[in-house]
């Protein structure tokens, strides 16, 4: 597929440099999208992910950027801005970061940590989208933020990186009301459990029993976990033209679990 060959510009991927956001990256690449992404701490990862982009003959770089700093509206705002001139635009961006976040009850998180991860996740998600929005104008583009299928169906002990997901996926819809008039959409893809990304790390913390796994798989209707692939290609599907008439939605990649 070539969804975006002709568009004008690059794609930026916040997070590219991570499990989901690496398979964003590759895949937006091999259809056709010169990249840009960005990592948090690990210069070598964001290396490796644009070496993967451009493996597929596109142009590709990245940026450090961590979301969580007291200066990461500015740092968002510079990086958006570098991509901007350095590829001649924006045709989308992309969504994909997010830290490590453990399985608790919400009656053992403390208030200051659900703040932090609001503050990550929901305003660090502002954060970067906010600076690209005129861009993503002239270009008529489009956002995708990843987030989580567990804002439809809650399991057990994830409250802390659900909620602070549900405020990305508010911001979703109010930026798909407020930007469609400039031709902008903005959509979220909802994981489910995958053998990818932040469940991989919640498995091999051990987080996640056997028997936490089995039940886990028994609620799923497909009785089988997801991959990162599954995600990347929902993402681009939702960034293509293919879905030009789909704003302000979001598209669960979860096996039947929220249903």
């Amino acid at each position: 597929m070539g969804d975006f060959t002709d568009k004008q510009g690059a794609a930026l991927v916040v997070g590219g440099s991570g499990g989901l956001g690496l398979a964003v990256t590759r895949m937006l690449a091999r259809r056709g999208s010169d990249v840009a992404l960005t990592y948090r701490s690990r210069p070598e990862a964001g290396a490796a992910a644009v070496e993967a982009a451009r493996e597929w003959g596109r142009h590709a770089s990245s940026y450090a950027l961590d979301l969580g700093s007291e200066s990461a509206a500015d740092a968002a705002a510079a990086v958006v801005a570098r991509v901007v001139e350095t590829y001649g635009g924006l045709h989308t961006l992309v969504y994909a970061a997010g830290p490590h976040v453990a399985m608790l009850h919400l009656s053992n998180v403390a208030p200051a940590t659900m703040a932090a991860q609001l503050a990550v996740d929901a305003v660090g998600f502002f954060a970067a989208v906010h600076p690209a929005l005129p861009a993503l104008r002239q270009a008529q583009g489009s956002v995708v933020a990843i987030t989580t299928a567990a804002t439809a169906r809650f399991p057990t002990r994830d409250g802390l990186s659900s909620v602070p997901k549900s405020a990305v996926e508010a911001i979703v819809r109010a930026l798909a009301a407020e930007e469609g008039r400039f031709g902008v959409r903005v959509n979220a893809v909802g994981p489910g459990m995958l053998t990818d990304g932040m469940a991989a790390r919640l498995i091999s913390s051990g987080e996640l029993s056997d028997e936490a796994l089995a039940i886990t798989r028994a609620n799923i209707a497909l009785r089988r976990f997801g991959n990162a692939h599954d995600i990347a290609e929902a993402v681009c599907f939702l960034a293509s033209d293919r879905a030009g008439f789909i704003s302000g939605q979001k598209l669960d990649v979860d096996g039947g679990y929220s249903v």
